[in-house]
């Protein structure tokens, strides 16, 4: 309710409906719940009119003690559980107009069928998906390629882009494409399977571009993103889950009348399945997001902990038998991956609590796994070091060696901001803005790894 302090050469009524209306865009609040939380408001204004305070201060302090609207949303979903269920049915926004709600679904399920298609566009030109075979390493450099440009373009839509303005969001998905088929990598190489795991990252940030409607540094967008993109990931999880059970009903079906699926389910259901579904959760997300949008937190209550007691235990277990990091490229990968998490778990937790509430437990817990998490990453890095030192430089070892410097410098300085908030020294949104902050560098350097280190190690 920033805004309302705006709002004091108004007239009260005006104001209310300002007020009204910002209500209604909260898809967690219906019609009939924005009626009570006016009448709410307007018992409070009239105490304080009565009390003597003119109508513009009765309004700015009756919003004031009915508390921030996240909390009241929360309030309303707990005490309307119910409700809450049903939102989780496939029925448009009751406040969009039918044929907006329709023409979205429309674009999506388009935008879906074209992100399947594309999968098996490849097999026209010598590329094919055959069952009981290796999937080729094609279909794994482009595999963001398939899917992210057309995530692209529903962001663009829905945030009403124009064609010209949106064109240079073409540019770094043009240039990935380029970069990912005509470096002459040689099979498995060790450059090849980098640029595999690091091309998604960097273009995750051009779509997110598109999802903050260009307003990366305005109205708290990069925070938005980092909401859906945990949102997507939770969605696209409950997807393939369902898939999976599809996919074995489907072979159960088709064995019992003597038929053999796997042309099916291999060349058509999973590839297609699994690319369109991206499509479909991004929408879900945006379209149940005020439902959704705590799961994130409260899986990060569940996992903190848990996480903290598996770092602790690891440090505390290499302390006693002296056994050192292996250092082999998937050891590495498990590391970075399990170092991300952690940043993941402390930005989610940020951001879902409230800045003015005084430091707790929690807070202490989260800082003791970012401490585990940075004696991790410092052993890590002392184990790439050692080895760099002994048989000099390969493409993983200085791809990991960066991503560990990153997270070392993420990690330190957190840790730091999370003691002085807990001295209450610091505020919690300082956290949160230096983890937001980050995301262009994660971004930036996958980039590197991606186009420079081809060349430099020789496509090795």
């Amino acid at each position: 309710m920033h805004s309302m302090t705006t709002f004091a050469d108004q007239p009260l009524e005006e104001q209310i409906a300002k007020w009204r209306i910002y209500l209604r865009r909260r898809k967690a609040l219906h019609g009939p719940d924005v009626e009570e939380l006016e009448e709410h408001l307007r018992d409070q204004l009239a105490a304080l009119t009565e009390a003597g305070l003119a109508g513009d201060e009765a309004f700015l302090i009756a919003v004031k003690r009915m508390g921030s609207l996240d909390a009241l949303s929360r309030e309303f979903a707990r005490a309307h559980s119910e409700r809450l269920w049903k939102q989780l049915v496939m029925a448009p926004d009751a406040d969009a107009p039918a044929n907006t709600a329709r023409a979205e679904i429309l674009v999506v399920l388009s935008l879906a069928v074209a992100a399947a298609l594309a999968v098996k566009v490849p097999a026209l030109f010598g590329h094919p998906i055959r069952p009981n075979e290796e999937l080729p390493l094609f279909y794994a450099r482009n595999a963001s390629l398939f899917v992210f440009p057309l995530l692209t373009v529903y962001f663009m839509w829905k945030r009403g882009w124009d064609v010209v303005s949106g064109l240079w969001l073409a540019l770094p998905f043009a240039a990935a494409a380029v970069f990912a088929n005509t470096f002459p990598f040689p099979k498995g190489s060790d450059t090849e399977v980098l640029s595999i795991l690091h091309l998604p990252i960097a273009l995750w940030l051009a779509v997110g571009f598109a999802y903050v409607g260009g307003r990366w540094f305005a109205d708290g967008g990069r925070m938005n993103f980092v909401r859906f993109s945990g949102e997507l990931a939770i969605y696209y999880v409950l997807i393939a889950l369902g898939g999976g059970v599809l996919t074995a009903f489907t072979f159960m079906m088709f064995a019992a009348i003597g038929m053999n699926p796997d042309w099916f389910v291999a060349g058509w259901l999973i590839p297609c399945g699994a690319a369109g579904a991206v499509i479909i959760g991004s929408w879900l997300v945006e379209t149940k997001q005020s439902v959704i949008e705590n799961m994130a937190p409260v899986l990060t209550r569940l996992f903190t902990p848990l996480f903290t007691i598996l770092l602790l235990v690891f440090l505390a277990t290499m302390a006693w038998t002296g056994s050192p990091i292996n250092v082999k490229r998937d050891v590495l990968i498990g590391f970075d991956l399990l170092l991300a998490v952690v940043v993941g778990l402390v930005l989610y937790a940020v951001s879902a609590r409230d800045p003015q509430a005084p430091p707790d437990f929690f807070d202490g817990l989260q800082l003791l796994l970012v401490v585990s998490a940075l004696l991790v990453d410092g052993v890590a890095l002392a184990a790439i070091a050692a080895r760099i030192s002994e048989f000099g430089f390969t493409p993983n070892r200085v791809a990991a060696l960066g991503e560990n410097l990153i997270l070392l410098v993420n990690l330190a300085w957190s840790a730091w901001l999370y003691a002085c908030f807990l001295r209450h020294r610091g505020s919690v949104a300082v956290l949160e803005r230096w983890q937001i902050a980050y995301l262009p560098i994660y971004s930036v350097w996958a980039a590197l790894v991606v186009v420079i280190f081809p060349p430099v190690f020789g496509y090795r």
